[in-house]
């Protein structure tokens, strides 16, 4: 067998473990030296002995199940089943990435664990029906969006709508929005651009997938004062569906059965005032939006705006508007 081969067998060997044995299907000796010969390889017992022992050397955790012929399989690997049917799950639910790039994905995601453990994840996949982009272009956004943040560089792009006929129209006549990235989010099954947006002196936020002709550019990016302290997570519990509006402190009332809303929508660390056996309140900071008040509006009689008054009447005069529609 030529030298080179001999020096590929081990790599050989770790690659014929890990992707054709678990614990339900481990491989004989035999088994291995058969495996090898697929690679023009011949091996002998002791040789894959020594070899199997140097993996664990490596690190690689190999059982062996003892008996009149001596089984092996990898017992632990980077990803549990468990973690790769959640990986599979987030490109399932993702509206952005599309069906090609959803399979090319879980094809990828399979290869982390056995031949026979990604059949189980095959049957788990069910692409066809998902609501998913029709455009790869939005992969290629968010890498180059992620080179910007990493570069302190500012970007270029263009930023457009559909109209009635599904058409792509660019926002401002075509001409090219210019913006500082601080952070991408995944909000609602989209992704956006958390960005210091210089026409309006302040933070916007842009859907990634309605971004087109982005460009990197040689100027560094604006820093707003404190922006080393800018939490994503935080500012993504102010604001309804990455709509922004004017940051105030809002005191709201909740029926008891909305308590696990209040926490899912604002965190476990808001402090929850008891108004008798049927009603708490919160209070929080809430970027006011449209967004925001159609968020309270369709839990009916079981939230209502306490504090500031000004945004009461800005409920009631929305709750009017919908009433003359019908």
């Amino acid at each position: 067998m030529p030298s080179f081969k001999t020096k590929l067998k081990i790599i050989y060997l770790m690659d014929i473990l890990l992707e054709k044995t678990d614990e339900n299907n481990p491989l004989t000796v035999k088994n291995l030296i058969e495996e090898l010969s697929r690679y023009g390889i011949t091996a002998e017992r002791k040789s894959i002995y020594s070899d199997i022992n140097l993996l664990r050397i490596y690190g690689l955790d190999i059982i062996c199940e003892k008996g009149r012929s001596n089984k092996y399989f990898v017992a632990s690997r980077n990803f549990e089943l468990p973690e790769l049917k959640l990986l599979v799950d987030s490109v399932q639910s993702s509206k952005f990435i599309t069906h090609k790039k959803s399979k090319e994905l879980i094809k990828k995601i399979e290869s982390l664990t056995s031949v026979h453990q990604a059949k189980a994840l095959d049957r788990y996949v069910i692409v066809a029906d998902r609501l998913k982009a029709d455009n790869e272009r939005i992969f290629y956004n968010v890498d180059t969006l992620h080179r910007a943040i990493q570069e302190n560089k500012q970007v270029r792009f263009k930023y457009f709508d559909y109209n009635l006929d599904k058409k792509i129209e660019f926002r401002r006549n075509g001409e090219m929005y210019i913006s500082s990235p601080y952070a991408l989010t995944w909000s609602d099954n989209n992704y956006y651009l958390i960005a210091y947006y210089d026409r309006y002196n302040d933070i916007s936020n842009f859907r990634v997938d309605k971004m087109m002709d982005i460009e990197l550019l040689d100027e560094d990016r604006y820093l707003i004062e404190g922006y080393e302290n800018f939490n994503v997570a935080e500012y993504s519990t102010k604001i309804f569906n990455m709509y922004i509006g004017d940051l105030e402190r809002v005191e709201l009332e909740f029926h008891n059965s909305l308590i696990n809303v209040a926490i899912d929508r604002f965190g476990k660390d808001i402090i929850i005032k008891k108004k008798d056996e049927n009603y708490f309140s919160i209070k929080v900071e809430v970027e006011v939006s449209d967004t925001f008040l159609g968020w309270i509006f369709m839990f009916g009689d079981r939230i209502k705006i306490v504090s500031p008054t000004k945004l009461k009447y800005k409920m009631k005069e929305m709750a009017e508007k919908i009433l003359k529609l019908y």
